[in-house]
């Protein structure tokens, strides 16, 4: 009997997944395949959003260099402005915000057999694809790739070369982050070589065929670099955002592995999925160090985003709780780096306005608590309590801002920790706990 009822639980809950998924597919609209233009449009004034803000974020999207910018509400187009000599025909790169695209296409090939994300890279680069050892080599798995944590060194002067001579040993794979191009760049051919096909044909039968996309992959140096219009990036968007389905047709299966490239892929940059950058965490790592900043990315954007953000502020991003997709295209704005954050979210700070509502992960000031460690100072267990409660979410930080635990135990094994000052905080809600301990 009890196993029976077992069975049913887990039926009910997969049936409420799939359901979940087919109900969002039949909320939103999309637009259609056939290599028609034709999108649906909605009205600001009809979404009651503050068209008054409009024209000061189309002057400040010009001032950062702006050439497409677009907003999605349930995947129809609110707003739609292109600058300069740039139109809706213009195609553009997605720079690193392509790496979306190979982090799908990596999902497909998973379905279909052809990789098993935990293969391990010289499967299919073969050996010696690195400057490693061949014990250092065999433990870099695609599953690395896709988490940016190969522990191949991104110091070297070109930390786009593809070449043996240029991947070498810093770390283990899998105890360090760093976003680190070329061993993204080389899922391409992990990809090619799995499938036996070229990546534009297995892009244009996965997925361009699938959503009316336009666009092709091109080797710009050692990178592989993805250009399309900006409404291709939109649908792409879309697809995203209904979780892997494209109106009545599911792309991307795996809903656990969909999940898993959607949220925390590991432990050492919490906003890095598969590929993705993840909004909302307690914190995030800049590309070129080795620091956690607290807080996150995007604070005027919701909690739940997720983007695609490349070079020059390319930027493809998300959020499902709020139905809204935000694009835009262009060269270099004032505040650049290798992946511009600020435009980012200064982009969401302005759309804010325009929805007239607060500004996204701001609406409601954190509170802040303190918490209490106890035993502290600490041999082996600890536990935390905050406001008389004991906290069962947490991460723990060395001094130097280092991530180096991450629990969901009211009771803390911290006996592997080197003595020392230790910082722990947890958020929960708009509520964030903060507090430290030693370990003896």
């Amino acid at each position: 009997m009890k196993c029976l009822f077992l069975r049913t639980f887990v039926v009910f809950i997969f049936l409420g997944f799939f359901l979940s998924r087919k109900l969002n597919a039949q909320s939103l609209y999309f637009p259609p395949i056939n290599g028609s233009e034709t999108w649906d449009t909605l009205s600001p004034n009809a979404l009651g959003w503050c068209t008054n803000k409009v024209d000061s974020l189309y002057t400040y999207l010009q001032q950062e260099n702006t050439k497409g910018f677009m907003v999605l509400k349930d995947g129809k187009i609110v707003l739609e402005k292109y600058f300069g000599s740039f139109t809706k025909d213009s195609a553009w790169y997605w720079a690193s915000a392509g790496k979306t695209l190979t982090s799908f296409l990596i999902g497909q090939a998973q379905e279909e057999g052809f990789l098993n994300i935990t293969d391990t890279t010289a499967d299919y680069l073969l050996p010696g694809w690195t400057n490693c050892s061949a014990a250092q080599e065999n433990k870099i798995t695609i599953w690395h790739q896709l988490t940016m944590t190969s522990g191949l060194d991104d110091g070297v002067p070109d930390n786009h070369c593809t070449l043996d001579t240029c991947l070498d040993y810093k770390a283990d794979a899998g105890t360090r982050w760093a976003y680190h191009n070329a061993p993204y760049t080389l899922l391409e051919k992990v990809i090619v070589n799995a499938t036996s096909m070229p990546i534009n044909t297995f892009t244009q039968t996965r997925l361009k065929n699938k959503t009316g996309m336009s666009g092709a992959w091109f080797t710009i140096g050692y990178d592989n670099v993805y250009y399309s219009k900006l409404r291709s990036m939109a649908r792409f968007a879309l697809l995203a955002q209904n979780n892997g389905i494209w109106n009545s047709d599911t792309l991307l299966k795996d809903a656990a592995y969909l999940n898993q490239m959607l949220n925390t892929s590991q432990n050492l940059n919490l906003s890095y999925g598969y590929l993705w950058w993840l909004n909302g965490k307690a914190s995030y790592m800049v590309p070129g160090f080795q620091i956690q900043v607290p807080g996150s990315y995007a604070p005027d954007a919701p909690s739940d985003l997720v983007a695609g953000i490349g070079k020059n502020g390319q930027i493809m991003s998300l959020s499902k709780s709020k139905g809204i997709v935000l694009l835009r295209m262009g060269n270099p704005p004032s505040s650049n780096s290798e992946v511009p954050y600020l435009i980012c979210n200064e982009m969401w700070k302005r759309l804010n306005a325009i929805m007239c509502i607060g500004t996204g992960m701001k609406e409601q000031e954190l509170r802040s608590y303190a918490i209490k460690a106890f035993p502290n100072p600490v041999n082996d267990f600890i536990q935390l309590n905050a406001d008389g409660a004991l906290l069962s979410q947490a991460q723990i930080s060395n001094a130097l801002g280092q991530i180096v635990l991450v629990t969901e135990s009211s009771k803390i094994d911290v006996s592997e920790l080197p003595s020392g000052l230790y910082f722990v905080s947890s958020r929960q809600g708009q509520n964030l706990y903060t507090g430290k301990f030693i370990k003896q």
